[in-house]
């Protein structure tokens, strides 16, 4: 009797410890849920005056001027989607490179340091890029590549107006490349540990019917880790888009939309970090504001293309075409 009893009130702690677990874990999920509609609630409140008063003007206006109340978000939002693609343009093939150099042709003695190497480069502060591309990277850019790209690229028939401009060293391009260092170890660092993932057998089976590495990489590699590639690019593009620091330094900072990528220009987290101490008259603040909630749904968009393309490579899967 003594013995039922001691297992009943067992069993009884045991089921209120399973509930208290599973009560506390649906408390933290839904915290989620709530802090991201208050942020977007808090985001379209302070954007009010904007959304109203300019409407979806704001998002194709030029014009920022804070001393006559004029704003538009076009030139930021223009800045941030050019270099974010900068970076991808040169950050992807860098860190497919460094990621299969690594999983498929690395020595065994130079995997670990290098590894290393790359996930060190990801801990770096993004502050420390953009004094280093202030102080190193802009002069010497100024001094030596750019020069020799408006001479040669610059007079091509259809992409030489893209590369022409001052060369000072500062610009879109040269937001774009610092953010191309910043974003290619988080890209290489997950291509690299979803590439080791590829079970064995298929990788030497294909190498014994005579593949080489380049075909086992895209025919075998690339397919059974896709999602985590494109997961991988899409961490990369998120880092890229929000940046604000290395950006500030070495984009100059100019509501200016141009075809030039060497010409200055803005992002939207830049304008943000330049100006939101200075925004005391209300329209500027909210303004300020509806770029906020520009970035933010720039970025819900990028992530609800990635779910596509996810679910669009799943579908196929299986499918002979």
């Amino acid at each position: 009797m003594t013995t039922d009893t001691g297992n009943t009130g067992k069993s009884n702690s045991f089921a209120f410890q399973d509930k208290l677990f599973a009560r506390t874990t649906q408390f933290f999920a839904l915290l989620v849920l709530v802090t991201l509609l208050g942020i977007i609630g808090s985001l379209i409140m302070g954007s009010w005056m904007t959304i109203t008063q300019t409407g979806p003007k704001f998002l194709v206006t030029d014009v920022w001027d804070p001393v006559r109340s004029l704003f538009g978000g076009m030139a930021p939002l223009w800045g941030t989607i050019i270099t974010a693609t900068i970076a991808l343009v040169i950050g992807v093939p860098v860190s497919f490179g460094i990621a299969v150099f690594l999983t498929e042709m690395c020595p065994p003695v130079l995997k670990r340091p290098l590894g290393t190497a790359v996930e060190l480069l990801a801990a770096i502060p993004s502050i420390i890029y953009g004094m280093w591309g202030l102080f190193i990277f802009a002069p010497l850019f100024a001094e030596t590549l750019q020069p020799l790209m408006i001479n040669t690229l610059g007079k091509l028939p259809l992409v030489g107006p893209v590369f022409q401009g001052t060369p000072n060293g500062f610009g879109v391009f040269t937001a774009g490349v610092i953010l191309s260092v910043m974003v290619i170890p988080f890209i290489a660092s997950v291509m690299r540990d979803v590439f080791d993932t590829t079970p064995p057998i298929l990788k030497e089976s294909a190498y014994g019917l005579g593949a080489t590495t380049w075909e086992v990489v895209w025919n075998v590699v690339l397919p059974y880790t896709k999602t985590g590639v494109i997961g991988g690019i899409m961490l990369g593009l998120g880092r890229a888009l929000g940046e604000t620091m290395a950006v500030t330094f070495v984009i100059g900072n100019a509501y200016n939309i141009s075809a030039k990528l060497f010409e200055p220009g803005n992002s939207i987290a830049s304008s943000l970090a330049n100006e939101f101490n200075e925004a005391s008259d209300p329209a500027h603040m909210s303004a300020l504001i509806t770029l906020g909630l520009t970035l933010f749904m720039l970025s819900f968009i990028v992530l609800a293309l990635s779910r596509w393309m996810l679910s669009s490579l799943a579908a196929k899967e299986g499918k002979r075409t």
